[in-house]
Parts: C-alpha cells; sequence; structure tokens
C-alpha cells in the first residue's frame, strides 16, 4: 500500500531543543492556551502527527515532524541536535555524618482531647447513596 503525499502550508514552530513533548509545541504555537487544554485535546484525538492520530501528550516530536490540529498544520523547526542524553533527576544532597547537624526534635505539646460525635441523623441511610438525612 502506498501513502499518498500532499502538500499543504503549515505554520512554522520554533524550539530550542529536540525531541520534544508535544503537548509543548502545541503551547509554543499558540493554538491552544494552555498545557490542560493542549493535553485534553490530545487525549481525545483531535491531534495528528506526520499523518496519523496521536494520543500520547508526551509523544516527542523532532525537526520537521508535521502537527494537524483544529485545520491547521505546523511544522517543528529546530537547528539543535538530537539531545540523547537521558534526562535523570538530580540526586539529592547527601546528609552530613559529621555530626554537626542534630536531627530534628519533636515538638511535645499539649494532646487534644477528642470529642463526641454529635448525631443529628433521622433515619436510616438512602441505599442508593449511601448517604444519611440530617436535620438542623
Amino acid at each position: 500500500m502506498s501513502q499518498e503525499e500532499f502538500e499543504v502550508e503549515a505554520i512554522g514552530v520554533e524550539v530550542s531543543n529536540q525531541p520534544i513533548e508535544l503537548y509543548k509545541v502545541l503551547k509554543i504555537a499558540n493554538a491552544v492556551s494552555g498545557g490542560g487544554e493542549a493535553k485534553f485535546a490530545i487525549a481525545e484525538g483531535y491531534v495528528g502527527v506526520n499523518g496519523e492520530l496521536e494520543q500520547r501528550k508526551r509523544r516527542k516530536v523532532y525537526d520537521g515532524d508535521v502537527i494537524e490540529f483544529n485545520n491547521e498544520f505546523y511544522v517543528v523547526l529546530c537547528d539543535q541536535p538530537v539531545d540523547k542524553t537521558p534526562k535523570v533527576a538530580e540526586p539529592k544532597p547527601a546528609k552530613k555524618t559529621d555530626g554537626t547537624s542534630k536531627p530534628a526534635e519533636k515538638k511535645q505539646g499539649k494532646k487534644k482531647k477528642a470529642k463526641p460525635a454529635v448525631e443529628t441523623n433521622t433515619g436510616p441511610a438512602d441505599k442508593s447513596t449511601g448517604r444519611k438525612p440530617i436535620s438542623f
């Protein structure tokens, strides 16, 4: 089966690095008002990438990829090479073991006594909702 080629006019979306997540491209292009809207549109099946429906919000897109949304076409433009380094969370600083810091002490305060619950129920719980009627 051969793929049909066609020419479209696309809006260029310049990004500073690649790959970049799909929802971010929609934000940069001002095709949506925010990231939540972009993620919703993608998840609901309103976005295509390179002629295919795409529902992964964090799908990685690269220079030259064509995104279709809301009857508009966008082409990703990036002059930087593909960043192949895996993103790893930065390690937390090590705790001091030389004895210069003290562990946090627990505050000793007055213990609060639990107040007895006051029941104002007027009848058994409604089986359909599980809620009990109350009266004031």
